[in-house]
């Protein structure tokens, strides 16, 4: 790791505490949040998400809020280290972590608001491999093989953005977004920020289906917003990140998207979505895809809780060679600002779970599709080969205790198991039934339940422990 990256994040985290006042725990109430302007328009700020996509307004609050003259600041966080032993033939076992750090400031000059974004991880120092999750499948560790039963880990900066929004009326607004990295308008609010996920230390195998373009090097975004409709269009980079994740990579606008939100009332937001990807995978730069996503979210929220729920589906049209499905169900359920219960349901086709295979190998009829190209074979081959499509599910189920809170973060910890299903042909490299169970502690950026406090400028916090 360069030097330069660690004295960038430690100054980032140093700095994203704040540090600059006297009220003891920084936040603002929940009128008053509610109150201020989003990033993107008028409206309210907890509507605000990952990118430039939205969550229902009554989405709590979890992150820490302070002024700074005519600032307006916002960090959060999460920090989970833990343990998964991933059962069966392919799987495997390891301590990971993963983790997010995140900055955003925003200022209000009469009808304009400028503001900037910053996100960062320290998941690559597991490595390019990152951790074993079964059935999940994108991106490479070496530039030469896909990574298969295995999570990568994110980059240093997921999201270094600057935005403005012009006010046209007291409901409405035109805005800008422009990330290096940066998110474009494509899919649901990113796993690690929905509500209903982020409790949920392992990455849903359908990530790369919906919203996979979170780390994306070069977006430009514009939109309006009207209301409770936000329309928006995007420019980026279509190819993921490589297998080297402390650089900020090249940046490129040779893919598209446009996506439309509604949040109907404070409880519910939806957004549809539709993207071209041009060469999204490293190792088949020749194949182009295009995503179409839709989502909807419920929150709701009360004085010592708060229940979440997304459903989701994504469709990958592989140009040229299969259109593969995902569908997703997850919620949380928060009690007493201690329990937090959460649960994923999902559905996906896969076709890079094992390796495309030549026609002429095959003498029982074992996959049921051919065609004559698939990203697993060598480029520029001639032989026919077969394309293995599965319908695979994965079940999810976890609990959280938090057991200490301090003035700026919370501890807990918790553990999960998921059960996955996979058809007859892919029991011989999974067995019956694919299992894997996780323990981990985490610390969690965020205001003590109950506090409402002045918004004003805030001093080096004290994070001390109060048992629950």
């Amino acid at each position: 790791m360069k030097v330069s990256s660690v004295v960038f994040y430690v100054g980032i985290f140093l700095f994203s505490v704040p540090a600059f006042g006297s009220d003891p725990t920084g936040n603002m109430p929940m009128d008053m949040e509610h109150s201020m302007s989003g990033m993107y328009g008028p409206y309210a700020m907890s509507r605000e998400a990952s990118g430039t996509s939205w969550e229902p307004d009554a989405t709590p609050s979890q992150g820490i809020d302070w002024m700074k003259g005519n600032w307006m600041f916002m960090t959060d966080g999460f920090v989970n280290g833990g343990y998964t032993n991933q059962l069966g033939p392919r799987g495997s076992d390891q301590g990971f972590t993963t983790n997010m750090l995140m900055l955003m400031g925003q200022r209000t000059f009469d009808q304009d608001t400028v503001g900037f974004r910053t996100m960062t991880s320290l998941e690559a120092l597991m490595g390019p491999k990152g951790y074993p999750e079964l059935l999940q499948t994108g991106e490479t560790a070496d530039g030469v093989t896909p990574l298969v039963d295995r999570q990568h880990p994110h980059d240093l900066f997921m999201e270094l953005a600057l935005t403005e929004n012009h006010r046209l009326t007291d409901d409405s607004s035109v805005f800008f977004y422009g990330g290096l990295p940066g998110e474009p308008a494509l899919g649901p609010t990113a796993f690690m920020h929905r509500l209903s996920g982020d409790d949920n230390p392992m990455a849903p195998i359908s990530h790369h289906w919906m919203d996979s373009t979170h780390i994306t090097y070069g977006v430009l975004t514009s939109g309006i917003v009207l209301g409770d409709f936000k329309l928006e269009g995007s420019s980026f980079r279509g190819r993921e990140p490589d297998q080297n994740h402390w650089n900020i990579e090249s940046p490129k606008l040779d893919s598209y998207s446009g996506r439309l939100s509604y949040n109907p009332t404070s409880e519910w937001s939806s957004q549809v979505s539709w993207g071209h990807l041009t060469s999204p995978e490293e190792l088949f730069p020749s194949n182009n895809t295009n995503r179409g996503t839709a989502s909807v979210n419920y929150t709701r929220s009360w004085q010592d809780g708060w229940s979440a729920t997304t459903l989701a589906w994504g469709r990958n049209w592989q140009l040229g060679i299969d259109t593969l499905d995902a569908f997703l169900a997850e919620s949380s359920l928060n009690i007493h600002n201690v329990h937090t219960f959460f649960t994923r349901f999902e559905y996906v086709q896969k076709d890079d779970l094992t390796p495309a295979l030549p026609l002429s190998s095959l003498t029982g009829g074992l996959f049921p599709r051919d065609i004559d190209y698939h990203p697993f074979f060598p480029m520029g081959a001639n032989e026919p080969f077969t394309l293995n499509i599965f319908n695979v599910e994965q079940w999810t189920l976890g609990y959280i205790y938090d057991f200490a809170q301090g003035n700026y973060a919370k501890w807990g910890v918790g553990a999960s198991a998921a059960l996955s299903f996979v058809p007859a042909t892919l029991k011989p490299f999974y067995g019956s039934f694919p299992a894997a169970y996780t323990i981990f502690l985490r610390v969690k950026l965020g205001k003590p339940p109950g506090s409402n406090h002045r918004m004003e400028e805030v001093s080096v916090p004290y994070l001390g422990v109060a048992t629950t």
